[in-house]
């Protein structure tokens, strides 16, 4: 087999950096069984996919050869080695948890275990550890009263140590030692407070109190001497002295302010100044002056108050031509039905107003027929919110100002609305004016309400 590469650079080996996507190869096959089984195939992509296969597997038939190892064959091979050597081990762990299951049930079942059954041997009631501890310690003659007996019992050693009979004993011991360090200290303490001792501590206070009164007292006069020229009036430089200078300074100071002779005093320009202001105010207060500042005042204040008239007096007109509009429209309802489309309408405005604030919907209907035919019963029919006690509930209302009605007529009248507008309540209002006389504010009936 003879090969000839079309690309002019030498062949690249496995692991080289940058290999070609592809390599074009022009082939001359002289080998006769090769030549059959390639004619063997139509001439074209099928020939030339098993020529592509055959050299892949000589390919790897060579390298192979040479000792090389597929590493796909490899990494393969090692996936299902670690699959198998998986599946044992868990296997293997579900028999050891297996046995060891069986083995700790076997020892601390709580109800079979031999480990539940030891400790049951061992704290029950006459058990092996009661009867220990009984053996110990329970009894008279057990093994811890002979033990306390003989290191603390009436003839032990430590008893008779301790005892006040005994004169060896620890308690004779440490009352003779503390009556004698007691009659010692009694002695020091006395010799601290004697004065027939130089060395005493209260010999030592009287002395230095008595040093320290005598440099006191000198210090003292001193101090007194040195006040006593400060006050005394025959030093110039003393400080009484000085305060009598300032004194007598300021008071001529004062009294040339304050005196009316001198031209240049505080009072003299004082007065000055209140005489001009006294002359401005007088200039500007005066109504004999056309240009003073009250004058002026005056005639804008007349102004005002003349505009001020003239608007009161056409507010007034308005509001008497409106009292008066408002009468006839008042007495044109009353004589006609409008009165009680007013009341309906008012009645609704309000119960729309409180539908809005706690989240229900209140929907005029008083035009419209409802689930009985050719029937306008409900004036107005309120959709209970999600978040109120009973949602997606209805209740219809009507209001009426007409006196035709009485407690009976109204009831029958709401029980017509509630089935015409598929409502669970019913509420009637009556009007004050045409209100039945005696019927209470307010009244359930079943699912009907009556108020006023």
């Amino acid at each position: 087999m003879n090969t000839e590469t079309k690309l002019g650079v030498a062949p690249l080996t496995e692991g080289s950096e940058h290999l070609p996507f592809s390599l074009p190869l022009e082939l001359t096959i002289h080998d006769r069984e090769t030549i059959a089984e390639l004619c063997a195939f139509l001439e074209g992509e099928p020939r030339e996919q098993f020529a592509q296969n055959a050299l892949r597997i000589g390919v790897l038939a060579l390298k192979q050869a040479r000792g090389e190892v597929d590493a796909v064959a490899i990494r393969r091979e090692s996936e299902r080695l670690l699959e198998i050597l998986q599946s044992r081990l868990g296997e293997h762990a579900n028999i050891v948890h297996e046995r060891l299951t069986s083995q700790l049930k076997e020892y601390f079942d709580p109800h079979s275990g031999r480990f539940q059954e030891r400790v049951d041997r061992l704290v029950r009631q006459d058990g092996e550890l009661e009867l220990l501890l009984r053996r110990q310690i329970g009894s008279e003659d057990s093994e811890l009263c002979k033990t306390l007996t003989a290191h603390f019992g009436a003839e032990s050693p430590l008893i008779k140590l301790l005892s006040p009979d005994q004169s060896q004993g620890l308690l004779a011991a440490m009352r003779e030692t503390l009556d004698e360090q007691l009659a010692a200290q009694r002695e020091h303490v006395l010799g601290q407070f004697s004065l027939d001792k130089k060395d005493s501590a209260l010999s030592w206070f009287i002395d230095e109190l008595t040093d320290r009164q005598g440099k006191l007292s000198e210090q003292l006069q001193e101090k007194l001497d040195d006040v006593v020229k400060e006050f005394s009036l025959d030093r110039e430089d003393s400080a009484l002295n000085r305060l009598v200078k300032n004194v007598e300074r300021a008071q001529r100071t004062i009294t040339s302010e304050f005196s009316l002779d001198e031209e240049r005093s505080a009072l003299s320009r004082l007065k000055r100044l209140l005489e001009e202001t006294n002359k401005t105010i007088d200039g500007h207060l005066s109504l004999d002056n056309e240009n003073s500042a009250l004058a002026r005042l005056k005639r804008e204040l007349l102004t005002l108050l003349n505009r001020q008239d003239e608007t009161n007096q056409k507010f007034q007109e308005e509001v008497k031509g409106a009292l008066r509009e408002m009468v006839a429209r008042k007495e044109e309802a009353n004589r006609s039905t409008r009165h009680g489309l007013d009341f309906e309408d008012a009645v609704f405005e309000r119960l729309q107003r409180e539908a809005q604030r706690v989240g229900d919907v209140a929907t005029h209907v008083g035009n419209t027929t409802g689930m009985i035919k050719n029937r306008k019963w409900g004036d107005c029919v309120i959709d209970l919110g999600p978040e109120s006690a009973a949602p997606d509930a209805r209740v219809v209302v009507e209001a009426k100002e007409e006196a035709k009605y009485n407690l009976k007529s109204a009831r029958e009248e709401i029980e017509n609305a509630r089935k015409n507008r598929d409502a669970q309540v019913g509420l009637f209002i009556f009007s004050k004016k045409t209100a039945p006389e005696g019927i209470d504010p307010l009244a359930r009936y079943g699912h009907d309400v009556v108020i006023v």
